[in-house]
């Protein structure tokens, strides 16, 4: 996989962290955003050193975070509803845990979990719900899981070649992937432009559309069999984005934002974020 003939596409901010400049170049071939220059394996962590990095913690310490873990709890049914929806209950693996409340749900359904997450501070929460996790994914065997999932998590991880071989490697011939990433030809995207949150630089490291999903898996052997909208996310989405441009969260007019997004998406079939259904050939 080599993304090359890149043509500079936006220069976006990092507001949460560092405020450093980054570029987003794109990929024609893939229809890819590339976030450019790629932080070093030694810098990336510095980047996640936030009280403000939301997935990493359950505090509930503003409106903000309270509404976070409302439509997170939603979402975590959702996600439980969606796996067993497409597959006999069995070995999940959820890459980038955070602090494993889709596991604890996965665990309540009748499914044997692990997980796997970098982020010490998010482990030790999820450790003390009684998650199981490893540490990197080359201690487990070939063809040992059902289903894995990554939610909002391939956007993250340095070398793409490398997880996508993994998740081929791990998944059973008759497995099932779900990954939900940020769709930057979404109407908020366009919206908002160099303010949209969920470019979220550098810790976005690549930014996807559908073609971008469905041709690196197809190189792998994988296919592309159903995308589905979170709608939520245009939302959550669009209400920090509002932050980023004005300096506050404008409730009102991020929720209007997110409702055309939504409205817009109909049409399109572009949302904010989707959820991508891959299952090996």
């Amino acid at each position: 996989m080599s993304f090359q003939n890149n043509i500079f596409f936006l220069k976006v901010r990092d507001y949460s962290v560092s405020k450093e400049i980054f570029e987003l170049h794109h990929n024609p071939e893939y229809d890819l955003l590339i976030t450019f220059p790629k932080p070093s394996l030694e810098k990336l962590p510095s980047y996640y050193e936030s009280e403000d990095y939301i997935s990493h913690t359950d505090g509930k310490r503003s409106l903000f975070e309270r509404l976070y873990h409302i439509i997170k709890n939603i979402a975590l049914n959702n996600k439980v509803k969606l796996i067993n929806s497409h597959s006999e209950k069995g070995a999940l693996l959820d890459i980038g845990a955070g602090t494993g409340d889709f596991l604890v749900a996965a665990k309540k359904e009748g499914w044997k979990t692990t997980g796997i997450e970098p982020s010490l501070k998010a482990k030790t929460i999820a450790i003390s719900k009684g998650v199981d996790f490893v540490d990197n994914l080359t201690d487990l065997k070939d063809h040992s899981f059902d289903v894995i999932t990554m939610w909002h998590v391939l956007e993250h991880v340095p070398n793409l070649e490398e997880y996508l071989v993994a998740l081929k490697r791990l998944l059973k011939p008759t497995g099932t992937i779900l990954i939900a990433v940020p769709n930057f030809k979404s109407f908020d995207a366009n919206y908002y432009g160099r303010f949209w949150a969920a470019y979220d630089v550098p810790r976005h490291i690549w930014h996807f559309s559908k073609t971008t999903i469905k041709k690196l898996f197809s190189e792998k052997g994988m296919n592309l069999v159903e995308v589905l909208p979170m709608k939520f996310d245009s939302f959550y989405v669009s209400l920090l984005s509002e932050k980023y441009k004005t300096g506050k969260m404008n409730f009102i007019r991020a929720f209007f934002v997110g409702l055309k997004s939504n409205s817009s998406a109909k049409k399109s079939k572009e949302y904010s974020s989707h959820i991508y259904i891959i299952k090996n050939e």
